[in-house]
């Protein structure tokens, strides 16, 4: 066996940890990161007391607690600093951050300050600026990529923010990034000697939902996939696929009817009248492509129900109109997933429905540790096919709870 093959995370036929895991979080989103170690922890426990584990012993494997003492400071000045309360020598550190958090402030010389993502970004420099040369590894995961909605390549009067965000974590010896459905994969591109990954949410999001609404059907005669603009269309085309459901997309021109923000909306695709609409979008900004789409669907068209399956919700507008259409019934529930930053009013709506990725996260974490193949892991295809098997027995299994 090559030096290669044994330095990859095995040993004597035995898989072994790249070093000791530490979990760094922002103050920010420490909640989400404490539930991904507690998982982590219980998985790991369990996995070294089975009489089957090929995994070696290694100092730090299974412990109560990967989570690093940290301690972020602000000064009234706006800047701040990192500070280490433990070391991480030898460890393969996984920084967690949530550059779209936005639940904590602090005072600045002209008053009070929300954090912003600029924030977040300057923060993550300063977290591996400091753990460099000391960590074994640097791994990032960044759910929703900072400054990544960035989509037309042929201007050249726009700043690069996404292209050197990626450049500068490169440049700080960043060995893995870990992104969620980025809106544009191309992204990629900027850094391409640098590993990244962009896990799914398609199968954690379709699963929720159908555990919430048992009534959905995933047959062509009773559902179909709908795409808000022709730029999401391979999103949609993904659940498609792998469902086996009709495809159809919406699009958008500039209108000068009143009313309506200048845009006018047409649908394409099969009759939706009486079916159910899987509604499909990288993510929610102020909310009105959604409301205008199924509008359109379920006023015009005579759609059933609207459920939108969109990994990042940011609501930037507010939810009153989200509320208001709720309540005249033109969407059934909008599904997102924990990966960022929900208030709680927004937890608290009716409308609203989680899906959970801690342990998506915490599996993650767990197989990059170990230097194993996480294709498998990070594509929803295979599990997206099984849905309708696992719905036919009457229970809809998510792997990673097991």
């Amino acid at each position: 066996m090559s030096d290669l093959y044994v330095n990859a995370g095995y040993q004597d036929g035995n898989l072994a940890p790249f070093g000791p895991i530490g979990i760094i979080a922002h103050t920010s989103n420490r909640d989400f990161v404490k539930r991904v170690s507690d998982v982590l922890s219980s998985k790991r426990k369990i996995r070294a007391a089975s009489p089957d584990n090929k995994i070696e012993e290694n100092p730090g494997y299974a412990r109560e607690d990967y989570l690093i003492d940290t301690s972020l400071t602000r000064f009234q000045t706006g800047e701040g600093k990192f500070s280490l309360g433990e070391s991480v020598r030898g460890h393969d550190i996984f920084i967690i951050t949530d550059v779209l958090s936005r639940n904590i402030e602090y005072d600045l010389i002209v008053g009070r300050h929300v954090i912003s993502p600029d924030d977040q970004y300057r923060d993550l420099l300063r977290i591996i600026s400091t753990i460099k040369g000391k960590a074994k590894r640097i791994n990032v995961i960044m759910p929703f990529v900072y400054e990544g909605r960035r989509e037309k390549l042929d201007s050249h009067r726009e700043s690069y923010d996404c292209a050197d965000m990626l450049k500068k974590l490169y440049s700080l010896g960043v060995a893995n990034l870990i992104v969620f459905d980025p809106h544009d994969e191309r992204i990629a591109n900027a850094v391409p000697l640098m590993s990244i990954e962009m896990p799914r949410c398609q199968f954690k999001m379709t699963s929720t939902l159908l555990n919430r609404f048992g009534s959905i059907k995933l047959d062509a005669e009773s559902t179909l996939v709908i795409s808000p603009d022709i730029n999401g269309v391979s999103r949609a085309n993904f659940y498609s696929t792998n469902l086996s459901l009709p495809l159809g997309f919406c699009y958008r021109y500039k209108s000068t009817m009143p009313g309506n923000g200048g845009r006018s909306y047409h649908y394409l695709g099969d009759s939706v009248e009486g079916k159910d609409i899987l509604l499909i979008d990288d993510m929610i900004n102020s909310g009105s492509t959604v409301i205008d789409t199924a509008y359109l669907l379920k006023e015009d068209h005579g759609a059933k129900d609207v459920y939108c399956l969109v990994p990042f919700g940011l609501f930037t507008d507010g939810l009153e109109k989200l509320d208001k259409a709720y309540e005249r019934g033109i969407f059934k529930c909008i599904c997102t997933t924990n990966l960022i930053y929900a208030p709680e009013e927004l937890r608290s709506r009716e409308w609203y429905l989680a899906a959970d990725m801690v342990p998506y996260v915490a599996k993650i974490i767990d197989s990059l540790n170990l230097d194993e193949s996480i294709y498998d892991l990070i594509n929803s295809t295979s599990r997206l096919r099984d849905l309708k098997s696992q719905i036919r027995i009457g229970e809809i299994i998510d792997e990673f709870e097991e």
